[in-house]
Order: C-alpha cells, then sequence, then structure tokens
C-alpha cells in the first residue's frame, strides 16, 4: 500500500533526520489538503528517502507523529499487533499503564488499566479518528467490564479537538476503591486528576516506604497520599502529608481511614508550609510536585523552585535523615534537576549523600531519541 507522501525541506534542521518521531509545521516543505487530516502519511526527507509512516494533522504544530519506521497502514490489524506488543513488554498486573504514546508506536495513546476498568486517553486527531477500532482491540485482548475516555487534556485542542469525557457502556462510572500494591485508593477516574491515579510512582512508594519504618516523615505535595499511605503502611512513626488542593486532602483522609492507617493530612501550600515551619525535625521528606515547568520559557522559574523546595527540606531533616525529591517537568533535564539539588546542598552547608536517582518505570518507556518522553526523574538523598 503506497501511503500519501510529506516532504521535509532541505537542510539539517528537523529533528526527524535525527529519529525524532515528530516533524514540525516549520519543517516541512508543503502541506497536505486538509480531507489527510487524521490519516496515515509517509514523511520523506527532501532527497526522497522514507523515514516512515505516521499520523497528520495540519491543525497542529507537530503535522506528523510517527507510529512505524515502515510504510505500513494504519488501520485494525496495526492497532491489534502494536497494542499487543505493548502489553508483551509489560508485566501482567492488575493495575500499570499499557499504552504509552510514541514509545509504544502509537502516538497520541495511552491507555492505563485499574483492575477490570480501562481508562484511554486520545490526545491526536489520528488516534481519536480510530476511537473504534482501539476500543475493539481493547475488548478483544482484555475484557474490560468499563473503559472510561479522558478526552479532557488541553493538548486536544491544539489538534482541535474538543474536550469531553465518556465511557464505553454510556453509563457514568462512579467512584469506587481499587487496591493498588496493598492499599485501598477511592478513585474518580471519570473526572479524578490526568487517569485517576499517578501509576508512574507506584515503584517509588514502595522504594521510599522501605526506608520509612520508625521514622517521622513528611508527605509534600500528597495527592492522594500515595507515598505517606505507603509509609504510613511500612511503619513509619508518624506522616503528615501536605497538598494545596482541598479535595486532595479529604481523598487523604478517606483513603487513610479505609485503610486504617495513621496519617495527617493538611491543606497547605507547600512553599508557604515550609516558610512558616522552619524548625521541627523529620526523617524523611517527600517532594513530588507537579510540573513546574510546561514549556522551556518556564524552566528558569522552576529551577528556581525546585532549589527552595530542596533547601527548605534539608534544614528540615534529622543527621540521617531521607530526602526523595522528583520532578515530572519534560523540559527540566536530569543535569539540570542535579544542579538544583547540589545548589541547595551547598546552601544548607550539609553533607549529602547520593542514594539513587531514579526515573520512569518499566511500564512508562522512554525514546532514546525523544527528550521530551523523559519527563520523570528523581533523587534520593541521605543527609548527614
Amino acid at each position: 500500500m503506497n501511503l500519501p507522501a510529506l516532504q521535509l525541506k532541505p537542510g539539517k534542521g528537523p529533528r526527524a533526520l535525527q529519529g525524532h518521531p515528530w516533524a514540525y509545521l516549520s519543517d516541512v516543505r508543503e502541506m497536505l489538503p486538509d480531507k489527510m487530516n487524521g490519516k496515515a502519511v509517509e514523511l520523506k526527507d527532501s532527497r526522497g528517502k522514507s523515514l516512515g509512516a505516521g499520523l497528520y494533522n495540519g491543525h497542529s504544530q507537530i503535522v506528523w507523529r510517527r507510529y512505524s519506521r515502515e510504510a505500513v497502514p494504519f488501520n485494525r490489524a496495526y492497532l491489534l499487533s502494536a497494542i499487543g506488543a505493548a502489553m508483551g513488554r509489560r508485566a501482567d498486573e492488575p493495575n500499570r499503564r499499557i499504552v504509552w504514546s510514541e514509545a509504544d508506536g502509537l502516538p497520541g495513546l495511552i491507555v492505563d488499566q485499574f483492575s477490570d476498568v480501562l481508562v484511554v486517553q486520545l490526545q491526536t486527531l489520528g488516534m481519536d479518528d480510530h476511537c473504534a477500532d482501539i476500543e475493539s482491540v481493547l475488548v478483544e485482548l482484555l475484557s474490560p467490564k468499563e473503559i472510561v475516555y479522558r478526552n479532557d487534556a488541553p493538548s486536544r485542542q491544539k489538534e482541535g479537538m474538543k474536550l469531553e469525557s465518556s465511557t464505553m457502556t454510556g453509563n457514568r462510572l462512579p467512584a469506587q476503591w481499587f487496591e493498588i500494591d496493598g492499599v485501598q485508593y477511592f478513585l474518580d477516574h471519570l473526572s479524578g486528576q490526568k487517569t485517576g491515579f499517578y501509576l508512574d510512582q507506584r515503584q517509588e512508594h514502595l522504594r521510599i516506604a522501605s526506608m520509612a519504618k520508625g521514622r517521622r516523615v513528611l508527605d509534600a505535595f500528597c495527592n492522594q497520599g500515595a507515598f505517606g499511605l505507603q509509609c504510613a503502611k511500612a511503619g513509619a512513626a508518624s506522616v503528615l502529608a501536605l497538598d494545596i488542593s482541598e479535595d486532595c486532602i479529604k481523598a487523604t483522609k478517606k483513603n487513610a481511614a479505609q485503610n486504617q492507617l495513621a496519617v495527617e493530612a493538611e491543606e497547605a501550600n507547600v512553599f508557604d508550609w515550609f516558610t512558616k515551619n522552619r524548625k521541627g525535625e523529620y526523617d524523611l521528606i517527600v517532594l513530588d510536585p507537579p510540573s513546574f515547568a510546561r514549556n522551556k520559557k518556564a524552566v528558569g522559574g522552576a529551577l528556581r523552585g525546585y532549589k527552595e523546595l530542596n533547601l527548605r527540606a534539608l534544614n528540615l531533616l534529622a543527621p540521617g535523615g531521607i530526602l526523595a525529591t522528583y520532578s515530572c517537568s519534560a523540559s527540566v533535564g536530569l543535569e539540570q534537576f542535579m544542579e538544583v539539588a547540589q545548589q541547595a546542598t551547598s546552601d544548607a552547608k550539609r553533607d549529602v549523600r547520593l542514594v539513587e536517582i531514579t526515573g520512569q518505570p518499566a511500564d512508562h518507556p522512554a525514546l532514546l531519541n525523544m527528550p521530551e518522553s523523559h519527563y520523570l526523574k528523581g533523587l534520593v538523598l541521605e543527609v548527614r
């Protein structure tokens, strides 16, 4: 099958020439007709050499997103093969990310599994146009009780799509209890943040909890309390969870009560809380804030924010204490994040040992030639 072709301008500028899976509006020689929006298109370099097949959308600044190095059609057969392969690369667990966009050859498709419920995000026009085939494949492979479509991410507007949430059955899925790694969470997949739970930090919840026994724990930016709950379950001496969101604090308290875990939860701006609480000691502090840099222009402010948080946390840690600090800002690289941690350590005038550098779990893989997919990084530090 011959796919319609999109050609790059001459020169070394387009990142697609170095293996990046995107081509931008400014990269291409000539746009395709509007009838091609959402369709499969072959990308060629200025000399006519194929760079693979991707989904085209002339309404977006990213006009082409690669799904295959080969010029193969994008249809149900491809979806069945790609989703099946993505599942094969993951551990067979009840809670996991099954599909992670470009990293699985499915640009704009995200699928999270919570037991017998799947939560799907369709973030590109091409994926949205193939919603029926995607649903059919997921039902064939996983037989879910329900599929929730969280098509309310602002990025859809850049693709010319409307924002909405719905379900496969047409019924409203009520919030309900799900067990994740031995802890019960009351999850709202239709209107909660992202797909209802941050599965990308599951591994870290358990890793940090393994250090928590007998320690006084501060869980900052707690969201639904996962770090604090796992620490309490592991035998922490005390746990204080902080978040600026009233809903997150209510959720943390509800989850703590359901699991009969002693977690104190307080609604607070974490920066302000650190300003007001310069005394006292903790043995383990977790800093897991939302993204501080949505784009490259915001990186400077984000780095200042990370440094301030790390400095305040270091000043509250007892000797031998642990700081687990994370960034989910894709625009902030690991080297930059480590540098601000080093600056905070210098300002705090404390000796700090690097215990571990953390990243994305296996079910959230990153593409080596796509820096944007390397979004999550963390440092586990021990203070002397």
